[in-house]
């Protein structure tokens, strides 16, 4: 293996662990780790009309329109299929993958509330970590959201 093709390995596993650390820390319901990861970072809707920018105004975003049960909001979030191009020389990669949001509570069987697309963007910092630079949502499938959030939301 080229050094070229084990950089541009170690950042799809860099960028699929972020993928991952992401779905374990919302089933936490850790909204400050969750806005560390997008510290530097904007959440978008699927036209790229920007919602939120920065961990401060992330995590009260998430604090706000999100239901939690003793501090977790019980949910299981599912991210696959990811498609990641990245571009080594630049510092930079992109992904697309699939996600589901399973959800049980007390008088609520567990169950999918969610599903539908990211379309991430991310970028190397100086001493060459993968970090998040922008997710756009894109909403396919819309179940019973009543018990995981304050908001309305629409098929995309």
């Amino acid at each position: 293996m080229s050094r070229a093709d084990s950089t541009v390995s170690a950042a799809h596993e860099e960028i699929r662990n972020l993928l991952g650390r992401y779905c374990e820390l919302m089933d936490a319901g850790d909204f400050a780790g969750l806005a560390a990861m997008f510290a530097d970072a904007q959440l978008a809707d699927q036209d790229g009309n920007v919602f939120a920018t920065g961990a401060v105004a992330m995590q009260q975003m998430w604090e706000r329109q999100t239901v939690t049960y003793d501090g977790s909001p019980r949910t299981r979030h599912i991210t696959a299929n990811p498609v990641i191009e990245v571009d080594a020389d630049a510092g930079t990669a992109s992904c697309s993958s699939s996600y589901v949001v399973f959800q049980g509570v007390d008088d609520f069987a567990f169950q999918p509330i969610v599903g539908g697309r990211y379309a991430d963007r991310f970028s190397q910092d100086e001493s060459g970590t993968w970090r998040f630079a922008e997710r756009r949502y894109a909403v396919d499938h819309v179940g019973d959201l009543s018990h995981h959030l304050r908001i309305q939301v629409r098929n995309s």
